[in-house]
């Protein structure tokens, strides 16, 4: 992870106010207090931008299982990413068979013929016949940690086979080596460990047979076994850790888009992605590439425990992506329904997942938790149906049934409807009135626009009627990853929290992109294999979340109501106490006066933490540079009453102590 620390000083001036402040000059808002949603900031997963695959699930080898195909990618077959390899003037032969694979939803499988092993021998020794996989655009291999190795194997001639497993690098240097033997007919885990003697960022693996014969092969995986909480088949520490440090209060997934598909066939089905990874459905992704679920339902469920955020697992409302068959525009015409005549099969497959995330050990589903690993419920609250979906009635008619069996089933859950990709037109009203003639509790609004929308909308969400269906905020984005952008975004983000009674979650999208390996050019988090770069968005993103509360407190921030690139908000976190000021300028050039007074709030402690967010309005961080934004964090002392001049193209948080510790 790239670092830098602005050395810029800031501080708040603790003078006590008594001079004459100016009519021009006035509370933020009328309303003194108001409880707000204690879910407010969230964070959103698709896999896109490889995402999942070659992000953050920590696999390194790609096209492990050779279920790669030209449907999804033009040029890619079984074989793509892997290399026929041969030692020491040995020779054999390579080819892909599905006759009797693993498991039938995992079809292909590599028949490895050994048919001579020579005596030249490379690597002190090692002569054979295998394969090698470059990974996604190499491995990252470090020296002296553990990579755990394993494959399904089984002969397929007589004697049984030695096998060597190597980490080699670009050039060939041996890195890590370790063997095993394989001695039956039948499909068999076979597993090893690597440790490599030194680092390097583009290392290749090798999985040879050092004795003559055949047998076949599949599910070839290397994890490092310092994964995010060390899980088995888990995912990459470092991405994970940037998540969790965000705080967030739920995560959203696996879409976006890929949840309802493209096309019926391409839905993502959760019931396909838990179980043995081996036994996992795998599938095109609509953006383009291949997704293995190996990271699926349980680990998504694992994650949002291991960090303490919510689970919001969105399903298809029974029909796939209006978008279908490439006409990737708004208001797309692809939209395919399922028949109406499988649809009772489909509400019992969205009610499976509330007796899988919650039902007891002994239930059916909640055994095949408790299988995984999990005994214990996952205490899911929300389920999301349906995805910024066209307003079709074939959509109203199927969202309705889902909602209706949710509902009677299950009354303690959640339901997240939607209302289109836009903030609004026609998806958007047939879409909201459908959540007020049937009361879905929260409905989902979607909209990616330029900084100047969010700065001149900040008082959208003022006028939602209270006591009624409840927004959430599932994808937004100004746009760019500019400094500009970032504070575009925290503005809007303050109105969020004015309105948090009606405004319930809320969350930036997309979160996660690869280098070389984008569909979406504005994202929140971009990496490689080896680094990671926090966007200013990132930054913003992280403050507002990890310094949320549960309480709006109006009539504490003092400033000029007219000045719409001066932005405002206070909240208090029931748990710690802690008040929480949050200070939005916008402005490039100019220096905006503000007054917080905290005279509503009983036992202020004078120090406080204060960490700003500032720069020029058109930096931003990259892989390839040092960061140039990033949050610059102080203790500062605070009074009852304090001034603030907030610097041009900023966000600053104060978070007030009002307990001793």
């Amino acid at each position: 992870m790239i670092i830098n620390v602005i050395s810029r000083k800031l501080f708040l001036s603790t003078a006590i106010i008594c001079c004459f402040v100016s009519n021009n000059i006035k509370a933020q808002t009328a309303k003194n207090s108001k409880k707000i949603s204690p879910d407010l900031f969230g964070l959103f997963f698709e896999d896109i931008n490889y995402a999942a695959d070659g992000g953050l699930y920590a696999e390194l080898v790609q096209n492990r299982s050779f279920e790669y195909g030209p449907t999804e990618r033009s040029g890619w077959n079984p074989l793509s990413y892997w290399e026929y390899a041969c030692l020491g003037f040995s020779y054999g032969q390579l080819s892909v068979e599905t006759n009797e694979p693993v498991h039938r939803n995992n079809p292909h499988y590599v028949v490895l013929n050994v048919e001579h092993v020579g005596h030249e021998a490379k690597y002190a020794g090692l002569s054979g016949v295998g394969m090698k996989n470059s990974g996604y655009d190499g491995m990252v291999i470090k020296a002296g940690e553990k990579y755990s190795f394993s494959m399904f194997a089984k002969l397929l001639s007589g004697k049984s086979i030695k096998m060597k497993v190597i980490l080699e690098s670009k050039s060939g240097a041996l890195l890590a080596s370790d063997s095993f033997t394989v001695d039956s007919k039948e499909w068999q885990k076979q597993t090893a460990s690597l440790q490599p003697s030194a680092s390097y960022d583009t290392a290749n693996l090798i999985v040879l047979a050092t004795t003559e014969g055949k047998l076949a092969v599949d599910e070839v995986s290397l994890f490092p076994e310092h994964t995010f909480k060390n899980r088995p088949n888990g995912l990459r520490a470092d991405l994970a850790q940037v998540l969790a440090d965000m705080k967030p209060k739920f995560i959203r997934f696996p879409g976006g888009c890929l949840a309802h598909g493209d096309g019926l066939n391409n839905m993502y089905r959760w019931e396909n992605t838990i179980g043995p990874v081996e036994q996992r459905v795998q599938q095109r992704n609509i953006w383009g590439y291949h997704q293995t679920a190996g990271l699926g339902y349980f680990e998504y469920f694992q994650f949002c425990e291991d960090i303490g955020a919510k689970p919001l697992p969105v399903l298809p409302a029974g029909v796939s992506c209006q978008n279908t068959g490439g006409t990737w525009r708004i208001g797309g015409t692809g939209q395919k329904a399922i028949p109406m005549e499988e649809m009772q099969a489909y509400v019992q497959e969205v009610l499976n997942l509330v007796e899988w995330a919650n039902g007891p050990a002994t239930s059916v589903w909640g055994a095949k938790r408790a299988a995984a690993g999990h005994p214990e419920p996952f205490h899911l609250e929300y389920i999301g149906i349906g995805n910024e979906d066209k307003i079709t009635p074939e959509f109203a008619e199927r969202f309705k049934m889902i909602f209706d069996a949710l509902k009677s089933k299950h009354p303690e859950i959640i339901i997240v409807g939607t209302v289109g990709p836009s903030p609004d037109g026609e998806d958007f009203d047939k879409g909201w009135a459908i959540a007020n003639e049937i009361k879905i509790p929260v409905v989902d609004e979607h909209y990616y626009t330029d900084p100047k929308w969010f700065i001149t909308h900040q008082h959208r969400y003022d006028s939602y009627k209270r006591n009624a269906t409840q927004v959430y905020l599932g994808e937004y984005a100004s746009w760019g990853n500019k400094l500009r952008n970032a504070i575009a975004e925290a503005a809007y983000m303050t109105a969020l929290e004015r309105n948090g009674d009606v405004v319930r979650m809320a969350s930036y999208a997309p979160m996660l992109a690869k280098k070389g390996f984008t569909q979406w050019g504005t994202d929140m988090i971009f990496f490689d294999n080896a680094s990671i770069c926090l966007t200013p968005n990132y930054y913003v993103q992280k403050l507002f979340s990890a310094n949320a509360g549960d309480t709006y407190v109006g009539n504490v921030v003092v400033k000029d109501d007219r000045d719409s690139a001066l932005a405002a908000s206070c909240v208090q976190d029931s748990k710690t106490g802690d008040v929480i000021v949050k200070v939005v300028n916008y402005d490039s050039s100019k220096t905006k006066k503000i007054v917080v007074d905290l005279s509503a709030f009983k036992n202020i402690q004078s120090n406080a933490q204060q960490i700003v967010l500032v720069g020029n309005a058109n930096a931003e961080n990259s892989l390839e540079k040092q960061e140039a934004i990033s949050p610059v964090e102080s203790t500062v002392t605070v009074g009852k009453k304090f001034n603030y001049d907030a610097p041009p193209m900023s966000l600053t948080v104060v978070r007030i102590k009002t307990r001793k510790l």
